[in-house]
């Protein structure tokens, strides 16, 4: 049944399908990561440290973004996880905020893979939320759903409250949807954040090319993000057509490489 306004009018629902489409307008892999990067970096989160890695877990690459910064409550990861939500306010000249419209995490990470998996806390609270391409394709959902979990910081339980029952059943979704299995390795990666408050991204399912190779190279160098020479190709050909570059130079550095 549709979810209808306290006057009564039906509320309008955001399609899966929209997850892939919206992502497709970071047409390089790097602005996507530079989206999640731009979000830590943001006043009102003020990470000053942020960690970059992939790693594999049940056999799968994960793209993993860990920072320092304040972290978020229940809510604020619902409405980073929804579309169209920000607090993000104009700030002083100096602290303006990076993106005001909602959408760099989701188009940003949606670019970069399929499934993430946002893991948050604020000094009292930490909590995890799912936002998956997979789920809400095996559920045969009709709208974007976001299973959203919080704990108490302290004693690592379950917030007791009077939405428990939805925290239970998004328990539920993440446990069986997810990479993660258990409670206990949601608790790790809690702990994997290095301070009292912060937040890290968890993406798998990453893009890959018609190759099958993934979208970008993790192993040529183990210190860098780097693009394919394949893509280095198709790069340095259509920036010698907009005359971006002359025959003899080469592609400066930023163009395929993270680092």
């Amino acid at each position: 049944m549709a979810r209808l306004s306290e006057q009564g009018i039906r509320l309008s629902s955001m399609s899966p399908s929209f997850l892939n489409s919206n992502s497709t307008s970071h047409t390089w892999p790097f602005s996507a990561v530079a989206e999640l990067i731009d979000n830590a970096s943001d006043p009102g989160v003020c990470a000053r440290q942020i960690w970059l890695d992939v790693v594999k877990i049940d056999d799968q690459l994960c793209l993993t973004f860990t920072d320092n910064g304040s972290g978020m409550t229940p809510n604020k990861l619902h409405k980073m996880l929804s579309f169209g939500f920000t607090e993000k306010g104009s700030g002083k000249a100096s602290q303006q905020a990076i993106g005001l419209y909602g959408n760099g995490f989701k188009s940003g990470s949606m670019r970069l893979g399929r499934d993430a998996l946002i893991f948050t806390k604020n000094g009292g609270c930490q909590t995890v939320g799912l936002l998956s391409q997979t789920y809400l394709q095996n559920i045969k959902a009709q709208a974007v759903i976001v299973p959203i979990v919080p704990f108490n910081q302290q004693t690592n339980i379950l917030f007791k409250h009077t939405m428990c029952i939805y925290s239970e059943a998004s328990l539920a979704a993440i446990l069986h949807h997810s990479i993660i299995k258990s409670q206990e390795e949601i608790l790790t990666h809690f702990d994997s954040i290095p301070s009292k408050k912060g937040t890290k991204i968890l993406i798998w399912n990453i893009r890959r090319a018609r190759d099958g190779k993934t979208e970008i190279d993790f192993d040529s160098d183990s210190i860098d993000f780097r693009l394919p020479e394949i893509h280095l190709e198709e790069l340095k050909q259509g920036l010698r057509n907009s005359a971006s570059l002359r025959p003899e130079q080469n592609i400066p550095d930023m163009y395929y490489s993270l680092r």
